[in-house]
């Protein structure tokens, strides 16, 4: 199968052996430290046990793997490569005529392995368990942040704005709401209204005593007021409720689909989709250059022996992982954008990996 003998056979099985044993052991104590954190939620909640097992920790285990794989990844080549070096074993590899080179193939093949599995938790098993883990946490766990429920603006699309001062989501109603539209050089209309309600069977905003003025040119100016008014808006109540967590339940193409209405609506918050987006195919790759910067590492002894290697592989999968998530703060600050922003540890660690890869050999 693919050209492979058994040297590569045996690597490969190295590497996968050690990568699952790795997740097994470290999503086992992190299990143990989150029951320890969330234990009183549980029981004041009274979150029944099955709903603690398969609707949150079963639901836990593909997030948090694939959210740490890197840390796996490295840490599994660091390890048992450098088992490999201390016992001689690369050098007798070597001796025998295979090149440096050869030698990555089962290492890649490996990778490939990884990132296919990593990419299919992406895009087909997380957003589905996420939606499961998270409503659980809506349930039974405290929710600490606060929902940004004041003074909320929005951008809708030809130039429409909406300001809301407050937005109470005991019965989905916005207070004090203002729709202005402008053209190229002026205001061309503005809607206020004491309260706008959201009318979840024929989908509008159900105005109270509103109050609209239409400018015309000079001071031919049109106001009409009323008692109530049905108005159909590009706006949902769910744009109130949409938060970080929840482009992450989203699928594949419901992402792109909110990605192209708030793009189309000059929505700011459209960020946090681009940023789920890019992740979802950015990290999966993270498997082939921390795989080549950890056999770079490894095949080399060391007077620290294997402890220094695996020192080095958790420094540096650990400074990955903070790259990776400082990264998305050039997107909320408009420094960069998410496309660049988030492929951006990949390219500076594809750089490191090539430069370590080219050493390696001398």
């Amino acid at each position: 199968m693919l050209g492979l003998k058994k040297l590569d056979w045996y690597i490969i099985k190295k590497f996968m052996l050690t990568f699952f044993s790795a997740i097994i052991l470290i999503v086992g104590i992190v299990i143990i430290f989150d029951i320890s954190e969330k234990i009183d939620d549980f029981v004041q909640r009274e979150a029944p046990l099955k709903a603690i097992i398969f609707d949150y920790y079963l639901n836990f285990v593909p997030y948090f793997m694939n959210m740490f794989s890197p840390l796996f990844v490295f840490i599994s080549v660091i390890f048992f490569t450098s088992r490999l070096t201390a016992n001689s074993e690369f050098v007798a590899i070597l001796s025998c005529g295979v090149s440096y080179h050869r030698m990555m193939v089962p290492y890649l093949v490996s990778a490939v392995i990884i990132a296919i599995f990593s990419l299919s938790l992406n895009l087909w098993v997380i957003p589905y368990a996420n939606q499961t883990r998270i409503a659980f946490e809506k349930k039974y766990i405290k929710d600490r942040r606060k929902l940004n429920d004041r003074d909320v603006h929005f951008k809708l699309e030809n130039n429409r704005f909406v300001y809301i001062e407050s937005f109470s989501t005991w019965n989905n109603t916005a207070y004090n709401f203002t729709l202005e539209e402008l053209g190229e050089e002026h205001l061309i209309s503005k809607l206020s209204a004491e309260s706008a309600q959201w009318d979840s069977t024929r989908q509008v905003w159900r105005l109270k005593n509103y109050f609209i003025r239409d400018y015309g040119e000079g001071l031919r100016d049109r106001v009409r007021t009323g008692k109530q008014l049905d108005t159909a808006l590009s706006l949902t109540v769910e744009d109130f409720y949409r938060t970080e967590k929840t482009v992450g339940q989203l699928s594949r193409r419901n992402l792109e689909a909110l990605i192209d209405t708030q793009e189309e609506r000059g929505d700011a918050n459209v960020m946090f989709a681009k940023i789920e987006m890019n992740n979802r195919w950015s990290l999966p790759f993270s498997a082939f250059i921390l795989t080549i910067i950890g056999v770079s590492l490894s095949t080399k002894k060391r007077r620290g022996g294997i402890g220094w290697n695996i020192a080095i592989g958790i420094a540096l999968s650990f400074s990955y992982i903070l790259f990776m998530k400082f990264s998305e703060m050039f997107v909320y600050t408009d420094t960069l954008p998410p496309g660049i922003a988030i492929w951006l540890p990949n390219i500076i660690y594809a750089i490191i990996a090539a430069v370590l890869y080219y050493l390696a050999p001398k």
